[in-house]
Formats: C-alpha cells, sequence, structure tokens
C-alpha cells in the first residue's frame, strides 16, 4: 500500500479541482487531448500489470518490455505536463524513470510519490468521470 502524506494528498486534490475548472472553459480540442492523456494513464496501468503479473510469474525480466514501459510512462509524463496536469505528470515520470531502471530506486521512495499503479489508474479514472459529469 502506498503512503501518501495528508499535505500531499490536499496539495493533489487542490491541483486536480484548479485543472477541472480551467478544463471546463477550455476548447472542445483541449477537452479531447486530456481525456485521451488521462485514458492513456488507464491503458498505460493496465499494461504495466500484466507486465508485473507476468515477471512475479516467470521472475525473468523483460528488459525490452521494460523499456517499452519506460517509454509509455514518460511520454505521458510529457503529454500531461503540456495539458497542465502537473501532478499526475510528475507520478508518470517517476514510473518512466523507474522501468528505465527498476533497480535504481529506493521502496520507500516510490511508496512517498504514491505511483502505485491501482493509485495512478484510480486518480485517471477520477478525472474522467469529472469530465463526464462537467
Amino acid at each position: 500500500m502506498a503512503v501518501i502524506t495528508d499535505i500531499g494528498l490536499w496539495e493533489l486534490i487542490k491541483h486536480l479541482k484548479q485543472w477541472l475548472t480551467n478544463l471546463n472553459r477550455a476548447n472542445s480540442a483541449r477537452q479531447r487531448r486530456s481525456i485521451e492523456a488521462l485514458r492513456a494513464v488507464v491503458i498505460a496501468a493496465r499494461h504495466t500489470q500484466a507486465y508485473v503479473r507476468l515477471l512475479n510469474d516467470t521472475k525473468n525480466q523483460d528488459h525490452k518490455q521494460e523499456a517499452a514501459l519506460s517509454e509509455m510512462w514518460t511520454e505521458l509524463s510529457f503529454k500531461l505536463t503540456d495539458l497542465g496536469l502537473l501532478k499526475l505528470a510528475k507520478r508518470c515520470d517517476i514510473k518512466g524513470r523507474y522501468w528505465a531502471d527498476p533497480d535504481g530506486f529506493d521502496i520507500e521512495f516510490l511508496q512517498k510519490a504514491d505511483v502505485g499503479l491501482e493509485r495512478m489508474e484510480q486518480l485517471a479514472r477520477q478525472l474522467l468521470a469529472q469530465i463526464d459529469r462537467a
């Protein structure tokens, strides 16, 4: 289970509320790009979950798959940065850096960064639901 401080969670919620307010005022092209990027976070989380399951079952690292995951999460971080979702973009960037070198990260850092796959997908789905309601 990922650990997040109350301050970190509050900052994230505040940031996401402001982003949603701005998105409601944005043109339809930006709204569409935002929805596509958030859906891509869900897809990336699922790709990653499937690889982790395979890794746990076989104990065989696939460096090509890890490179592809690194690229996918890094691209997402750039798209989300361009859309102004900086806190989610930072998490995607950490995921990208992690998959480039999984042994190079401290587990405590990852827990504090709150980059668990379930959490990432949950954040994206919450934003998508709020966009749908708007």
